[in-house]
């Protein structure tokens, strides 16, 4: 059995749950790179034909809900499944739920596809998360290195299933209708995200006894009675500096900073999240996608993020571990994070304003240079990497071990608050105009970006020992 607490390197048990999440990511954001288009397109184009401001809500509703039942998920592991049952069940629901989106092509196929996908990862996402916090004691320093390491994996498979499904559904499966319209094959991009989701379980079915032992097997309530080993989650939390085991009073405060954490993260993801909605909307529409005569697939800007988290995150890993890196706290990464995404949003404003220079704005024809939505998701990028693998690392270090699971949850649910507000956010893109939307979410997160620096030493007061 794989020891997983080797005092050089990481435990081949971290390796695993990369490969896995990358396959559920893979999963994941070849779907949501479609989804709007799949939504909004003509019934004749292979899309559903619904109004803009309706889709964007239902994007908004969909996403938001994706991050909210992995608060029943994760209750239901700590509880009673373990975390092990908990990513078997929720792979397999979200498999089946794609393979429902690829075979019926209607308003019934999508609702049943989505609800599927929306069980399933609510299962999965909070206890794959907590077992890699949990191939490690407290004060192990490789904690926030290996949180990079399994934030890549979650990005290969955003990076590459936008590439893929958008090949599939923009070139491999178009058709041509008999008026000379242009019919996309989205159905076949659900298909190859449900075939990805396959391959990531049928990884961690085989291999995970092999590599990660009983980590994760039972709930936290079956084995909080036995000797802790590297096997089996601790059942206690502890201050990494003094050792000491932590009092009811100091956990109940390492539990509040999650809560102000996750307030702040909402703004966050609200801005952020407008890359598979708005943003989406905005480059197929008014973004010049042509270089060299070939028009790049819209659904392939979905991988201009993950592509800069896997150049930029071991620059990143290495800053955090430098000696000016260690002196930055949670807090500060996190603000600086939401002031970096504010200013990406200027760049948009820049697309804006070049469209505005050239003419009509409501012209289609009347293109902004693609830099600007580059320089936008560089931007957002970078303020990423300040705040969610960081966020990731910190719940698993705040939490007590018995509510890992369902702490994590609730970091997630930041998620779902924020993409119920970036749905409505989107909506207001087509009634309000992109600038004036742009710019309020740009102001807004900086602001809350500078005042989460500001309360840096009442919440590291709180923290008792994380940094």
């Amino acid at each position: 059995m794989e020891d997983t607490q080797t005092q050089k390197g990481h435990p081949k048990g971290l390796y695993l749950l990369f490969f896995t999440e990358m396959w559920e990511r893979f999963s994941y954001y070849g779907m949501r790179a479609i989804l709007i288009l799949y939504l909004t397109k003509k019934l004749f184009e292979g899309g559903l034909a619904m109004d803009a401001s309706e889709a964007t809500l239902l994007y908004g509703y969909f996403t938001g809900l994706v991050y909210f039942t992995p608060l029943i998920g994760g209750w239901l592991a700590d509880k009673y499944i373990g975390k092990r049952h908990a990513i078997t069940i929720g792979g397999i629901t979200m498999m089946i739920g794609q393979f429902v989106l690829f075979a019926l092509n209607d308003m019934t196929g999508l609702y049943i596809g989505l609800f599927l996908l929306i069980i399933g990862n609510g299962f999965f996402k909070p206890n794959i998360s907590t077992l890699v916090g949990g191939m490690y004691k407290d004060g192990d320093d490789r904690r926030d290195s290996a949180f990079s390491i399994f934030y890549m994996g979650i990005n290969l498979g955003a990076l590459l299933a936008p590439f893929v499904i958008g090949y599939l559904t923009d070139n491999m499966f178009k058709t041509t209708n008999a008026d000379g319209t242009i019919a996309f094959g989205y159905r076949y991009g659900f298909l190859a995200s449900g075939i990805g989701m396959l391959l990531g379980q049928l990884l961690f079915n085989t291999l995970a006894q092999k590599y990660l032992g009983d980590l994760g097997k039972k709930p936290i309530k079956s084995v909080s009675g036995e000797k802790s080993d590297e096997n089996i989650e601790t059942a206690f939390s502890v201050n990494p500096q003094t050792g000491e085991k932590l009092n009811d009073a100091q956990e109940k405060q390492r539990i509040s900073v999650i809560f102000i954490l996750f307030l702040f993260a909402v703004f966050f993801w609200a801005g952020f999240e407008q890359a598979g909605s708005s943003l989406s909307l905005y480059t197929d529409k008014f973004i010049d996608r042509t270089i060299g005569g070939f028009e790049i697939p819209t659904a392939w800007f979905q991988s201009v993020n993950p592509i800069f988290i896997v150049t930029l995150a071991p620059l990143f890993a290495m800053f955090w571990t430098s000696k000016f890196g260690k002196k930055l706290s949670t807090p500060v990464k996190m603000g600086v994070g939401m002031i970096i995404l504010g200013l990406g949003f200027l760049f948009m404003l820049g697309a804006v304003g070049e469209r505005a220079a050239n003419g009509n704005i409501a012209d289609e024809s009347n293109k902004a240079a693609l830099m600007w939505l580059v320089m936008t998701y560089l931007l957002h990028t970078i303020g990423e990497l300040c705040l969610s693998p960081v966020g990731l690392s910190v719940v698993t270090k705040l939490s007590p071990p018995k509510l890992a699971s369902i702490l994590m949850a609730v970091w997630m649910l930041a998620s779902s608050v924020a993409n119920f507000i970036g749905g409505y956010l989107a909506s207001f893109v087509e009634k309000m105009g992109a600038g004036e939307v742009f710019t309020y979410i740009a102001g807004f997160v900086m602001v809350c970006g500078i005042m989460l620096i500001l309360l840096n030493r009442f919440i590291v007061k709180m923290m008792h020992g994380v940094k």
